[in-house]
């Protein structure tokens, strides 16, 4: 599986090429610098790889939530690139991205719960919940947005909410706001990497 992979919709931009098992990436943060980056970096990590645009399977993109310039220019990008070879394009979920690396906070073989977050601006966050179970990010609850005191963990089975100190936050959205997300939720959670 030859496989490229774009993100712009936050402040970092990251482009990725999956080969043989073996990653080739670009990363950086760079706000209001993607359009410049984005292109030239799939250029090089694919040469890095030794990949053909030609050899490619299909074009990953995160689809967001984010900043809408940044997400747009990123489905543009990838948009361009797998109609141009006819390839599949395949939309991810930023948040459920950021959730996987609960992993590295949390090295448990069990299945691991995620509260994945990015400031949204204008006093409003971006939040998904996750179950990380057998390499994959599985959604809890649609996707949201909105003030960090409206944010809240899924209930658990029954319609009780969860209270156990047993989840994993991530992402930027945990310090917007001077950390009210993470200072309500905090009882709750067992790890965090803001």
């Amino acid at each position: 599986m030859n496989l490229l992979a774009i993100e712009t919709s936050t402040e970092a931009c990251s482009v990725a090429v999956l080969s043989g098992g073996e990653v080739v990436e670009r990363f950086e943060l760079a706000p209001r610098r993607h359009a410049e980056l984005v292109l030239p970096w799939c250029g090089q990590v694919l040469a890095e790889a030794g990949v053909a645009r030609s050899q490619l399977d299909a074009v990953a993109v995160g689809r967001g939530p984010g900043a809408f310039t940044g997400v747009r220019l990123g489905i543009a990008v990838a948009q361009g690139l797998a109609l141009g070879l006819d390839r599949p394009l395949v939309p991810v979920s930023t948040l459920a991205v950021l959730a996987m690396e609960a992993t590295r906070l949390v090295p448990d073989p069990a299945p691991i719960r995620v509260l994945a977050t990015l400031d949204a601006r204008m006093q409003e966050v971006y939040a998904g919940s996750f179950e990380l179970r057998d390499g994959d990010a599985l959604a809890l609850e649609a996707e949201t947005v909105g003030a960090p005191d409206a944010i809240d963990l899924p209930t658990a089975t029954g319609g009780d909410a969860d209270q156990g100190p047993g989840w994993v936050a991530v992402g930027t959205g945990l310090a917007a706001l001077d950390g009210a997300l993470a200072t309500r939720l905090a009882g709750r959670l067992r790890a965090t990497d803001p």
